[in-house]
C-alpha cells in the first residue's frame, strides 16, 4: 500500500497570511491534525520555489561527486553533537528506536551501516556550531547558494510553521518564537550512492534505519528515486512508502515536539529502503542513488521546557519532567557517531 495524498493528509500553505485570519487558524488546525494521527504530512505553496529546489539539489549532486579528498577538507568532528561539515558513507549509524532487534544487533555489530554520505550547515552566525565549509576553490560557489536555501527554509519556518503550529494548538501565534529565537537549525544534504540490488536484500547495506527525527520538526526534500517509508499509524512495524509528490514538501514533527504535547503529536518511525527490485529501471542490477534535503528545526540550545498549555490537565497528568533542549539534543546526536 502506497501512502498517497489521503492517508498523508495535504496541507496548503498558500492561504496562511498573518496568522490572524481564520483561513490561518484553518491551516494550523490542519497541520496540528496531521501531526496527532500521523505525525507526517505533504505542504504544498510552502513559498520555496521549484527553481531553488532544482538548485540545491544540484549543488547536492556536485558535492558528492568531489573527490573524497576534497570532501574530507571538510571533515565532520569527532563528536557527534558537533553537526557540521562532512560525513563518508558508514561513519553514521542511526540507531534510535530500530523496531527489528536482528536490525538493531546488526548495527551493533556494524554489519549494517547506514549506506549514504552527507554534508550538515547551520546558522552561519553560531558561536557554538561553526559552519565548516568545502573550500572555495574545491566547489566555487557552493556556501552562498546552500546558505541561500538554508536561509529560505528559515523563512518559512517563521512565517508558517511555527505559527500554525501554535494556532492549532490554540496557542498564541507568536508562542514557539521564544523557544526557536537564535536559529539552531540544521541544513543536511544527503546522497546513497548506488550499489548492487542484492547487498541491500541481503541486508549487508542499508540506507537509513527506522528512526526518529530529534528535534521540533523537518522539512524533508526528495528527488524521484522514493525510497521514505513511514510506520503505519494503525499496524505498528508495517512501513509504507511515502512517494515523492511534484511540488510538494514533506513535513513531520520529531520527538522534541512530541515530548512537548505531552505525547498529543506523534514522532513517527520512518526509514529509507532502497527502492523494490520491479522498480528499478536499469538492466544491471544496480540500485538508483538518492539524493534528498532535510532542514531540521531546532528549539534554542539554553531554552527548557515543560509540557504545553493544553496538552496536560486532571485527565491527562504530565508524562515527562522539564528538560534543557540543548542537553537532549546533544545526547541523541552523541549516540550516532
Amino acid at each position: 500500500m502506497l501512502i498517497n495524498k489521503e492517508l498523508l493528509p495535504t496541507v496548503d500553505c498558500a492561504d496562511f497570511k498573518d496568522g490572524n485570519s481564520k483561513e490561518s487558524l484553518a491551516i494550523g488546525q490542519k497541520l496540528i491534525a496531521a501531526c496527532r494521527d500521523v505525525g507526517f504530512a505533504y505542504l504544498i505553496n510552502t513559498g520555496i520555489s521549484q527553481e531553488q529546489i532544482d538548485e540545491i539539489f544540484d549543488w547536492s549532486a556536485r558535492l558528492f561527486a568531489l573527490p573524497l579528498e576534497a570532501k574530507l577538507k571538510a571533515r565532520h568532528p569527532p563528536e557527534g553533537w558537533k553537526h557540521r561539515g562532512y560525513s563518508g558513507v558508514g561513519r553514521e549509524q542511526v540507531s534510535q528506536h530500530v523496531f527489528d532487534p536482528d536490525e538493531l544487533q546488526a548495527i551493533r555489530t556494524g554489519k549494517f551501516p547506514d549506506f549514504k554520505e552527507s554534508f550538515d550547515l547551520g546558522n552561519e552566525e553560531s558561536e557554538i556550531l561553526l559552519n565548516i565549509w568545502i573550500p572555495e576553490e574545491d566547489l566555487s560557489g557552493f556556501r552562498s547558494h546552500a546558505m541561500k536555501f538554508y536561509n529560505a527554509c528559515r523563512e518559512f519556518q517563521l512565517s508558517t510553521i511555527l505559527p500554525a503550529l501554535a494556532l492549532g494548538l490554540d496557542l498564541p501565534k507568536d508562542f514557539f518564537y521564544d523557544y526557536h529565537a537564535t536559529d539552531s537549525n540544521q541544513l543536511r544534504l544527503l546522497h546513497y550512492p548506488g550499489a548492487p540490488t542484492s547487498v541491500f536484500e541481503s541486508g549487508e547495506k542499508g540506507r537509513i534505519g527506522a528512526h526518529t527525527d530529534f528535534g521540533t520538526a523537518t522539512l524533508l526534500f526528495q528527488d524521484d528515486c522514493g525510497g521514505l517509508e513511514v510506520e503505519s499509524p494503525s499496524q505498528p512495524g508495517v512501513f509504507m512508502p511515502v512517494m515523492p509528490v511534484p511540488g510538494a514538501v514533506v513535513f513531520n514533527i520529531g520527538d522534541f515536539l512530541m515530548r512537548w504535547s505531552n505525547d498529543i503529536l506523534k514522532s513517527t518511525l520512518h526509514r529509507v529502503r532502497a527502492p523494490p527490485r520491479k522498480d528499478e529501471s536499469r538492466s544491471d542490477g544496480m540500485t538508483k542513488e538518492r539524493f534528498s534535503i532535510a532542514y531540521f528545526m531546532g528549539a534554542d540550545s539554553d531554552k527548557t521546557i515543560d509540557c504545553l498549555p493544553g496538552c496536560f490537565g486532571p485527565n491527562r497528568p504530565k508524562k515527562y519532567e522539564p528538560i534543557n533542549a540543548g542537553d537532549y539534543i546533544n545526547r541523541r546526536l552523541n549516540a550516532t557517531y
